[in-house]
């Protein structure tokens, strides 16, 4: 991406910081309950993802839309579109709001569009995979599940090249402070330590 872009990672103005309970279509309250609303949502997207799965899969802009909306759709309103709001998480502040259309394509045309057709080997594949994964992280193109989404592309993508679920869930709970290592390192630019992350999972 774009020098440009990656510098607007550390300068959002009024930042609404994540983590309080939003506002959904089942007007749940608890912490609690949304996490399990949303993670039936995203167990709800693999199965009809990978049911789907064919070798004329595009991972493009709608299909990642596409996946926010099946895992999440039936929770919240704005499910599959871009963000309205400036976000932080953590310290780390998101692009603008009103920059999102311009990155995603930014990012759609000179990466997504970029992808072969077929793997002949699993290192790009695993390079393709953790430059995508750490890309969507730092544009954080929605409001909410943008994490579960990005991990969930990384499976569809494994899963496209005939390989089985790299679960980078399953790795993140588990080896979080490396997951975190490996996020803050791309953004300097260099995706090494996330490559060989993915790459372990194959």
């Amino acid at each position: 991406m774009k020098k440009k872009a990656k510098s607007q990672k550390y300068s959002v103005p009024k930042a609404e910081a994540e983590g309080a309970v939003l506002p959904n279509k089942l007007q749940l309250t608890k912490a609690k309950e949304i996490d399990h609303a949303e993670l039936e949502g995203f167990l709800h997207a693999y199965n009809v993802l990978f049911d789907e799965l064919s070798v004329e899969t595009a991972f493009d802009l709608h299909y990642i839309f596409r996946i926010h909306q099946l895992a999440l759709g039936h929770l919240y309103s704005f499910t599959g579109k871009l963000r309205t709001v400036n976000i932080s998480k953590g310290g780390f502040l998101f692009p603008p709001a009103k920059f999102l259309q311009q990155t995603m394509d930014e990012f759609e045309k000179t990466i997504l569009k970029k992808l072969p057709a077929h793997y002949k080997s699993v290192d790009t594949l695993s390079s393709d995979i953790a430059r995508i994964h750490a890309e969507l992280l730092f544009i954080h193109p929605f409001r909410e599940g943008n994490g579960r989404t990005a991990r969930l592309l990384a499976d569809l993508m494994a899963g496209k090249a005939g390989y089985h679920f790299l679960n980078l869930e399953d790795f993140r709970k588990k080896k979080f402070s490396d997951y975190v290592s490996a996020i803050r390192q791309a953004a300097t630019g260099d995706y090494s330590q996330m490559e060989k992350i993915i790459r372990s999972l194959f």
